[in-house]
């Protein structure tokens, strides 16, 4: 006899059907015997009469969370005894047979009670955890999530093709996953930090546009919106396409609906999709990941200062950097304490302290505003539009700084104030990365973004640009409510010009050549010029369900340390299998 699920019996009445799952409940009203069997569906209600002997006989030694089955006839309860709170609540199982089909231990969790048990405990014991109906929930939504994907994808005549999990390492090499090669001893390969190179190398091979959800790996600290380890991405690439407007245009359509369609939530600027310079993102709102749910813009102020008497403000002008300021919309209604737990954040970023007007009641009130003339604290209320009510708060440092500072309280401030709406998304997308830049711990230029990437302007910009830091990549990324959840470019399909991306940061052909010597060598033979994306499907899940906590949204996530506490991962090995591996 077939199996039915819980939730799909409900047109059974009458019939006699069998059902599978876990007790939820067991419940003995003196001569029969109710249990509520569980399974991913939901709940349906078994009584067990003492007539059927056999039957009762085992409903009396069944415990929570036995696995059971059960074969009886569907009947309708009787109007007072309906539950309207659960799908089945109108139907129960008069049961004939039961079947223990195996038994459980107390549970060392509780899925079902409404106070969880701590993240560290859950994680260990994952497989009960998954129990939980929200964990179902997003189990069998992630699915319908890829496969949404996946229409999408093939719907515009993407090609889906696996790459190897067992490749090269990149340039970032710190950050590879590395395993070591038994048959030939002393090698290394990585695991790929994205399938870079292979889709690089599948636009020389005639496939016009590919794509898989690929298994990426990379071995970065991990953090509320990053998972450690291995994520997942939708990665993409396209044929002669040589502007990455071409790209987003394509793919700007999936996240929207992703969003309206899949989500059902708002999109903050309807059918718009803005563009955003990274130089503009940074100045305006102090990340190149903003969320544009909220205004509260950084307002320049530095000009303003270049010659006061306030000398925090005039010297940081003086010395090359800014002074800028936001305005704090209801920030008057901020008490000392909590104004004191913005300025330790405004230190945590690298701030000296954190300064700041309240207007109040008609009157400007502030520990700075003694050292300002009337014209600058004019100029600063017009600026920031502030009104009676609000706060303005101040960055005076290194542009860098004053930016990063600012940033940071925006976001925290929008906590505050509950500005960060659950149920609407913001999309922009970042565009005009610098392609190099200075790493102060290393002292010298690096790559900003992608080695592989095009510049914009090729081989020219490359040669006669003075300052290389004011390279500009046709690199792009797309926000959403604050997180990264896409990075691309428009690749660079020269070999000439990838010789000298790498020379300017003094890498030689030779290094070039055995690190990317299969690439190198393909586009000598006609590679059209190509440009793609990935979009971390993690994060933008995360924010589809409204999770907080990234490893909510996976089967089987490793802790915030990076450890696998149910598998005991990473773990110690055997000397022999490392001297096998000739370590």
């Amino acid at each position: 006899m077939n199996r039915i699920l819980a939730t799909d019996c409900t047109s059974k009445v009458g019939e006699q059907i069998t059902v599978a799952g876990w007790v939820h409940s067991r419940r003995d009203h003196g001569g029969l015997v109710f249990i509520d069997l569980r399974d991913h569906t939901g709940l349906l209600q078994l009584v067990i009469n003492p007539e059927a002997h056999d039957a009762f006989d085992i409903a009396e030694e069944l415990r929570d969370e036995y696995v059971v089955r059960a074969t009886g006839t569907l009947r309708e309860r009787a109007p007072e005894l309906k539950n309207d709170k659960i799908p089945t609540g109108g139907v129960e199982l008069t049961v004939e047979a039961l079947t223990i089909l195996n038994r459980a231990d107390t549970l060392p969790i509780q899925p079902f009670a409404e106070a969880q048990a701590g993240e560290e405990l859950r994680l260990k014991y994952r497989y009960l955890d998954l129990r939980r109906p929200q964990a179902q929930a997003n189990l069998q939504k992630r699915a319908a999530y890829y496969k949404f994907m996946r229409d999408y994808m093939e719907a515009h005549d993407f090609t889906e093709v696996t790459t190897p999990i067992l490749a090269n390492s990149s340039p970032e090499g710190a950050r590879d996953f590395l395993v070591p090669s038994r048959v030939h001893e002393g090698k290394f390969y990585a695991l790929p930090q994205a399938p870079q190179q292979f889709k690089q190398l599948l636009m020389v091979g005639g496939v016009p546009r590919y794509y898989q959800i690929a298994t990426c790996f990379r071995d970065e600290d991990p953090r509320a919106d990053r998972l450690y380890g291995d994520f997942y991405q939708l990665d993409l690439e396209m044929a002669f396409v040589e502007d990455g407007e071409e790209v987003r245009r394509e793919m700007e359509p999936l996240i929207k609906s992703l969003v309206t369609g899949f989500a059902g939530k708002t999109l903050t600027f309807g059918d718009d999709v803005p563009r955003i310079s990274y130089t503009e993102a940074m100045e305006t709102y102090g990340s190149d990941k903003p969320d544009l749910r909220f205004a509260m813009k950084l307002v320049e102020l530095s000009d303003v200062f270049t010659h006061s008497e306030f000398g925090v403000f005039k010297n940081a002008v003086a010395s090359g950097g800014a002074v800028k300021a936001i305005c704090v919309k209801g920030g008057a209604s901020l008490s000392r304490s909590q104004i004191d737990s913005f300025t330790e954040i405004a230190k945590a970023e690298g701030a000296g302290g954190l300064a700041y007007i309240v207007y109040e009641n008609g009157e400007t009130k502030s520990p700075i505003a003694k050292f300002m003339n009337e014209a600058e604290l004019a100029a600063v209320r017009e600026r920031t539009e502030a009104q009676d009510g609000d706060a303005v708060f101040f960055g005076a440092d290194k542009r860098a700084v004053v930016n990063a500072v600012l940033g940071k309280l925006r976001s925290e401030f929008a906590n505050h104030f509950g500005l960060k709406n659950p149920n609407e998304v913001a999309l922009a997308w970042v565009i005009d990365f610098p392609f190099y830049e200075f790493d102060a711990k290393t002292n010298k230029m690096d790559f900003g973004h992608n080695p592989f990437s095009m510049p914009k302007g090729g081989m020219k910009v490359l040669e006669e640009t003075e300052n290389k830091l004011d390279i500009v990549a046709d690199q792009y990324d797309m926000v959403m409510n604050g997180y990264e959840i896409c990075s691309g470019g428009v690749r660079n399909h020269n070999p000439e010009v990838l010789y000298k991306v790498f020379g300017l940061l003094d890498f030689s052909p030779e290094y070039v050549e055995e690190k990317f010597g299969a690439m190198l060598s393909a586009f000598k033979f006609g590679a059209p010029p190509h440009a793609g994306c990935a979009f971390g499907i993690d994060r933008i899940f995360m924010v589809l369900i409204g999770e907080d906590n990234i490893r909510e949204v996976v089967a089987f996530p490793k802790n915030g340390s990076g450890v696998d506490v149910m598998m005991n991962s990473p773990s110690a090995v055997d000397d022999a299998q490392l001297k096998e591996l000739g370590l």
